[in-house]
């Protein structure tokens, strides 16, 4: 399909993506401090149990590479981002919302399906649910890039047919896919990748995250998803799991859960975003750039711009 692509003079309609663990670093608290949008932090920190303040502002790389911390601590700064850009420009025309895995929890939020409190409990169950499972069964992940989709399931089907534990983790763009599993089996599938020409990368985290690794996790998970009441929304919410467009409601229960065990169809959204929700520009709301270059590797003919500083244009 041909992206759908407006005028320079026509005004944007957004399509808003909030990164998930990954992008967290110290100090990434700091620019928003002053801002009417730090009042949040005290509630997201009421609801998960976490001293959030301290996590956003002094925390190190190490205390911010436990799952837990990363989580609650990526989520918070999304959603500084998130407000302070719709108090700087209330009239942006958002026409749908999405996240990658965590993200996912602050797009709901974004999209009024979450209230802010729901949003901080659930992520902070949801992080120590998975940080729990990755110390007692601890796994890996790896980025494979430089090959079409395609190709990397054929690494995972290989070493799969050899008895490995591996499985596609993320579909991030047309030229790059996270595999995840096993520790041994990440490792040795880096020896095909070479031979096949493609690029591999071990990522620096413990955990085999969207991979039947995390089906422990996902029974704590849900409990808190039966606890948790959805709205209808503002805007629709586009799933990691099917890449389809969603309202407000209790299925997001199941969609949820079902996310934590299996792949995340990140460049599948993108192209929903715009070709069925006619979103003529996306916007990386949060810490790092990550998602505004996913978004330009999937379709280079949408603008892809970021807010990640207090007062600033989209840029």
């Amino acid at each position: 399909m041909v992206a759908h692509v407006h005028g320079p003079a026509t005004e944007p309609r957004y399509a808003v993506l909030f990164p998930g663990q990954g992008v967290q670093r110290p100090a990434m608290g700091e620019p928003w401090r002053g801002t009417p949008s730090w009042e949040l932090v005290g509630p997201v920190s009421r609801s998960s149990g976490f001293d959030v303040a301290e996590l956003l502002l002094t925390a190190d790389q190490e205390t911010l590479s436990r799952t837990d911390h990363a989580q609650i601590s990526v989520f918070t700064a999304s959603l500084l981002a998130w407000s302070e850009f719709r108090r700087n420009d209330p009239q942006a025309r958002v026409v749908a919302v999405a996240g990658h895995s965590l993200g996912e929890y602050s797009a709901l939020v974004a999209a009024g399906v979450l209230s802010v409190a729901d949003g901080a409990w659930l992520v902070g169950e949801r992080g120590r649910a998975m940080a729990a499972e990755a110390r007692q069964r601890p796994g890996a992940m790896a980025a494979v890039m430089g090959g079409d989709p395609a190709q990397a399931t054929a690494l995972v089907e290989a070493a799969r047919a050899d008895g490995a534990e591996l499985w596609v983790a993320n579909h991030n763009s047309p030229v790059q896919t996270v595999v995840a599993g096993s520790r041994t089996a990440v490792a040795a599938t880096a020896a095909r990748a070479a031979e096949a020409g493609l690029r591999y990368s071990v990522l620096p985290v413990t955990a085999a995250c969207h991979s039947p690794y995390m089906e422990p996790a996902g029974t704590a998970l849900r409990r808190a998803l039966e606890l948790t009441d959805f709205a209808t929304g503002s805007v629709p919410v586009v799933a990691n799991v099917d890449a389809r467009a969603h309202r407000g409601g209790g299925h997001w229960r199941e969609l949820s859960a079902r996310q934590l065990v299996g792949p995340v169809r990140w460049a599948d959204t993108l192209r929903v975003l715009n070709e069925e929700l006619d979103a003529t520009a996306f916007l990386d709301i949060g810490p790092g750039a990550t998602l505004a270059g996913l978004a330009r590797r999937t379709l280079p003919e949408v603008p892809a711009h970021r807010f990640a500083t207090p007062a600033a244009q989209p840029a």
